[in-house]
């Protein structure tokens, strides 16, 4: 199984799915191996064992270090995507002669790379050398089946394939459409793409996201399963905690980015105040639009009753729903949404947007359309103002995500991984 982040390593809402789901597979007697680029040492190893690319060393010569990358990029917009060493390097290990159009290399090359971790400056040329390590990772392991999350780890998963020989599953928890709108990032799109068309079988968290698997990739429907995602239950996400103030809070908590809507949540908030004072709004996360959201509370002169947290790690997440009265997810486009799920576990009434793919299992969350803001506020102050309306959310709330288990998604997922084992074993 390829990822990109892992518990406590947390970045976003991949890294929480990727550890709900690992456990939920052994409990269904699946062995893992987690491949990470960058391992800290400190991960959750009680149900899959995580390995750090950066740790591989890269073995072979350098022509078959150019024939893997042929194999993995075939389109030009990659070109800046691996600058896997330099052409002082490249040219220093390779000595080649060019009879008919073929070229003969016969150096050694043996390589480790170093891995930052997270999403920064360098992140495609990462993406790139971890493929290249992934082929490595697959020669020196026994397994039946490669498991790539999102499309970081695309061509991981794809060269891991040409490696063994062994089918591969994607699992598509984003794609370029939701994050960017139509404003994709071409060679983003592209290795998603590529991704899918290599892959064997497709899991989408949300029939929203399969729809756009479908139609905006041009892949067959036959090979895509939506497998919904849930909520961990191993520990209690409920905190008994005090305010410190009378005022209600009214949370936004993720990437504070143009997917997950965080200006529709400014703006229903200034409408809100106008009617209800006695409530405080904090939008915990960090992102682009952040320093964005910051001048327009400004503007609208909402500062006083507005707080911006930034990144919250580990206990300060379930800690911040302990604190909310209402939580608020006005996603612009959302392939799932754990964080509703979390929010409801915590005993917090919840407001979704309808282009949601959490929208299609929940029954018991207030959905509005994501950009209409008075249908937003409204059913903040709904909640605010009506403690009979609260307290019918909470109850019927939790007895909702009590259905939505990680061990039952698990084993929808170890159903895709036995059909997808059983069509390769076939001659």
């Amino acid at each position: 199984m390829f990822g990109w982040e892992f518990p406590p390593h947390v970045a976003g809402g991949l890294a929480t799915a990727c550890y709900g789901l690992t456990k939920g597979l052994a409990k269904h007697n699946v062995d893992m191996i987690f491949v990470v680029p960058k391992a800290y040492g400190d991960e959750d190893q009680r149900s899959v064992r995580v390995v750090g690319a950066e740790n591989v060393t890269f073995e072979g010569s350098a022509g078959e270090l150019e024939a893997l990358w042929q194999h993995l990029v075939y389109f030009e917009a990659h070109s800046y995507l691996l600058p896997y060493l330099s052409a002082e390097e490249f040219e220093s290990i390779t000595e080649s002669t060019v009879r008919n159009g073929a070229i003969t290399h016969t150096s050694h090359f043996s390589r480790r790379f170093k891995f930052a971790g997270g999403y920064g400056k360098n992140l495609m040329n990462e993406v790139a050398q971890y493929a290249l390590l992934a082929h490595t990772i697959a020669q020196q392991n026994e397994f039946d089946v490669i498991h790539a999350h999102d499309w970081l780890t695309y061509l991981a998963g794809i060269s891991a394939k040409k490696a063994s020989g062994k089918p591969l599953v994607i699992h598509v928890h984003a794609t370029e459409f939701d994050r960017s709108g139509e404003n994709v990032n071409h060679v983003v799109y592209d290795i998603e793409r590529r991704g899918m068309e290599e892959a064997d079988l497709i899991i989408t968290v949300s029939n929203l996201t399969r729809n756009i698997v479908i139609s905006r990739y041009g892949i067959d429907p036959a090979k895509v399963v939506t497998v919904h995602n849930a909520v961990d239950f191993s520990a209690s996400s409920f905190e008994d905690v005090k305010h410190g103030t009378d005022e209600k809070i009214v949370t936004f908590l993720g990437r504070v980015t143009y997917q997950k809507g965080p200006e529709y949540f400014v703006e229903a908030a200034s409408k809100v105040l106008k009617r209800y004072r006695d409530v405080r709004f904090v939008m915990a996360g960090s992102g682009d639009m952040l320093n964005r959201m910051i001048r327009r509370v400004a503007k609208l002169g909402i500062a006083n009753k507005f707080n911006f947290t930034g990144f919250l790690h580990g206990a300060d997440v379930p800690h911040m729903f302990a604190l909310s009265d209402v939580y608020v997810m006005p996603s612009v486009s959302e392939p799932f949404g754990i964080s509703p799920l979390e929010a409801m576990r915590a005993h917090v009434p919840t407001i979704i947007s309808k282009q949601s793919g959490v929208a299609e299992v929940l029954r018991h969350a207030i959905k509005v359309d994501f950009w209409d803001v008075d249908a937003l506020a409204d059913a903040i102050y709904g909640i605010l103002n009506y403690p009979a309306l609260t307290k019918m959310f909470i109850r019927l709330g939790d007895k909702e995500v009590e259905n939505l288990k990680w061990d039952n998604a698990a084993l929808k997922v170890k159903q895709v991984y036995e059909k997808a084992t059983a069509a390769g074993s076939r001659p």
